[in-house]
């Protein structure tokens, strides 16, 4: 699927480490692996370098030799003579016009979009420059990029070109201080560092939804958070200065918008691009490093921030432009670096910035390499110990090995600690925190969490205590345990509800549901009553040597889900739910669905777990339970499940619970007070998210 779009990347490698032009070709490998009859293309091409367009191309042709309808969404004119048959015009929400291609004019085209005639895309270009340079590069070297050295002078924009993936990215961010670099950088006589360009460089980023934004400000808070000084008097924002300052702004930039307070995500595309700009003007930057800054916005929208672009630049701001659009920096900038693998092959200026020129120094550099263009060998490096580290049960390891050497010196201290006895007594402590901590695993996958798993398997040993008794027939006692898998079922299934249907957040939800719970522990039973069966005690507790049967069930049920995650639709679907929500649901997952068996699963494992407490306690007792909640919690961490969703463990999951029983067993048998117990949870905790953060940072260097 990756071939045909030219993506050779390894196939075990995370999306997030992907680059927003790989993350292109992956959304069109997605969309072409369906065969689909009707194909939607929204700005395919934002991102992607000249290849890689005319692969998209190509298929996108083949696919309308298989008889498929393409509705192809697009800012560009000229990828419209390429690609289309028809086109239809839209702004502002209305058709504005549209017919055959091959019947229509460019100028007539621009009149319907822009909604007035537009002059010429650029802005005129100054005829000299100062020869003093007032920004000046040499030999910068970081992270995808070296030995890079070129001068800008007062008036003039520099354009970065070169096939998507040989440094350019890097090197803006470099530039403006978001990523550390080597190197000599003098700006106006005065050398600067990382730290300075920070702080005084503004700039534009490609990817504007995850860096140019701030999905929960308005549209006047997005444009102005990078000026608060400015807007501001002894900490207190002038609201009539901001309006003003933000609103003249808005006015250069033709920012529509419905009003200054609304949800900056109600804005179009090219709209939120110009509220980025506007930010980076009204900081009054002493450079603007702008990173694909016409990404996605329309030929009005373009023409508008070319002509700020070239006003600044002209009032003496220097101006440093990355575009993988080779006519875009030929009518934008004054001069052009090229660059493949990181190192500048060419340097145009004058008549020498065409595209013809632009495009044959990047794609006939010797050392040219980009995302389309990576060995396939590169495959084979999805594996070994850098995969490894980057997998979800990588953390087993570490946990394993931290366990055995806990339990070898606190044997050292007390010979006692590994006696049949104690491992039993650990191992059927760990089962029931276990399978409660499994359940909890499933809602941490779906980025969730439910904080009323404590309460519910304190709540279901109430149940069973009025039913699993000694006195009891076997249709009552199998009475009690249906009532237990039912209870449980109900509590997910609302739990659930709430989330998707009634708006709650997940901590509200379980919160309502955890204090109701231990209420209702309380209605049952005042005080501990209802002994239960010592024949099911007994089949619960057994044991083979020193391993709890239960113990072996819990390993089983951890292997089985482990399966299920990583090799059926429904466990795909889940970690697809909670690493992003909006991403799954567009490709067809039922995320309400998913959601609502994920709290069902979550309590059916709770109710596992509540057998196993009830037969540890032996009496129905409502203030039992509660603690299970931050234990389960603990363990889930423990066993390197990410708390944002989409990773985790459940092997992982079950090491933790053994380990974190294994601490506090331990601590007892040292002499240690229960404060030192909940100091070493904490420890553990603190100690594995600094070595799971350092694995998974070497796996992807």
């Amino acid at each position: 699927m990756l071939e045909r779009v030219g993506l050779r990347v390894p196939l075990h490698m995370r999306a997030d480490a992907l680059s927003v032009a790989q993350k292109h070709l992956l959304e069109i490998a997605k969309a072409l692996a369906i065969r689909p009859r009707v194909l939607m293309l929204d700005e395919p091409t934002a991102a992607l370098d000249q290849e890689s367009t005319e692969m998209l191309f190509r298929r996108v042709r083949s696919v309308v030799q298989t008889g498929a309808s393409v509705i192809y969404i697009t800012h560009r004119l000229a990828e419209l003579r390429q690609i289309a048959h028809r086109v239809t015009v839209l702004r502002d929400g209305r058709i504005r016009g549209g017919g055959l291609v091959n019947e229509i004019e460019d100028a007539e085209l621009l009149g319907m979009i822009a909604g007035r005639t537009l002059g010429s895309t650029f802005p005129p270009k100054p005829n000299r420059f100062p020869s003093e340079a007032i920004l000046s590069v040499k030999s910068l070297k970081g992270r995808g990029f070296e030995d890079i050295t070129f001068e800008l002078a007062q008036g003039q924009i520099v354009g970065v070109a070169g096939v998507e993936g040989n440094g350019q990215s890097e090197l803006m961010r470099a530039l403006a201080g978001l990523q550390p670099s080597e190197g000599a950088i003098s700006f106006r006589g005065r050398a600067v560092n990382s730290k300075d360009l920070l702080r005084e460089a503004a700039f534009i980023s490609s990817d504007r939804h995850t860096e140019g934004l701030a999905a929960g400000l308005t549209v006047r808070e997005n444009a102005s958070f990078a000026a608060l000084d400015k807007f501001s008097t002894l900490g207190i924002m002038r609201k009539k200065k901001e309006l003003e300052g933000v609103g003249a702004t808005f006015r250069e930039l033709a920012v529509k918008a419905p009003s200054m307070d609304a949800p900056i995500l109600s804005l179009s595309g090219g709209n939120q691009q110009k509220v980025v700009m506007s930010r980076a003007l009204l900081a009054d930057p002493s450079l603007i490093v702008a990173d694909e800054p016409t990404q996605g916005v329309d030929v009005g929208a373009r023409a508008e921030i070319y002509r700020i672009l070239r006003e600044v630049s002209n009032s003496g701001t220097p101006v440093i432009v990355n575009s993988t659009d080779a006519t875009e920096l030929e009518g934008l900038c004054d001069k052009v670096i090229v660059l493949s693998r990181g190192r500048v092959v060419a340097t145009l200026t004058g008549a020498d910035v065409a595209e013809a020129r632009i495009v044959a120094a990047a794609v006939n550099a010797n050392t040219q390499v980009g995302a389309a263009a990576l060995p396939k060998t590169i495959r084979s490096a999805g594996r070994g110990l850098p995969h490894f580290l980057q997998s979800d049960n990588a953390p087993a390891v570490p946990l394993a090995l931290v366990t055995a050497l806990l339990g070898l010196y606190v044997f050292s201290r007390n010979s006692n600690f590994l006696s049949t006895f104690n491992v039993y007594n650990i191992l059927t402590l760990a089962t029931a925190l276990g399978f409660i901590a499994l359940g909890q695993t499933i809602t941490l996958l779906l980025g969730a969490i439910d904080l009323s798993v404590g309460p519910l398997a304190g709540f279901l040993v109430v149940v069973a205590s009025f039913f699993i008794n000694d006195d009891k027939s076997a249709p009552v006692i199998t009475l009690g345990f249906v009532l237990v898998v039912f209870a449980a079922a109900v509590v997910g299934t609302v739990n659930g509800v709430l989330i998707r249907f009634a708006n709650f957040t997940p901590i509200a939800a379980t919160l309502a549901m955890y204090i109701g719970l231990q209420g209702m522990s309380f209605l049952l039973r005042e005080n501990p009553g209802g002994y239960i069966n010592a024949d099911i005690v007994q089949i619960f507790t057994s044991q083979i040597g020193p391993i709890p049967v239960a113990f072996i069930a819990l390993a089983g049920t951890a292997v089985a889900g482990e399966y299920l995650l990583r090799h059926t639709k429904l466990g795909v679907r889940l970690r697809a739910t909670g690493s992003y929500e909006e991403s799954a649901r567009r490709v067809g997952v039922q995320v309400d669905r998913t959601f609502i068996f994920g709290y069902i699963a979550c309590s059916l494992l709770t109710a596992a777990g509540a057998l196993m407490l009830m037969c540890q306690l032996g009496v129905g007792d409502p203030r039992q339970g509660i603690n299970y909640t931050l234990s389960s919690i603990t363990a889930v961490v423990l066993g390197g499940t990410s708390l944002r969703g989409g990773r985790g463990a459940f092997i992982g999951t079950v090491l933790g619970a053994v380990l974190l029983t294994e601490v506090l067993n331990a601590a007892a048998f040292l002499g240690f007070t229960e404060t030192y117990q909940y100091v070493f949870q904490g420890a553990l905790i603190v100690a594995a998210a600094l070595v799971y953060a350092a694995a998974r940072g070497l796996g992807r260097s």
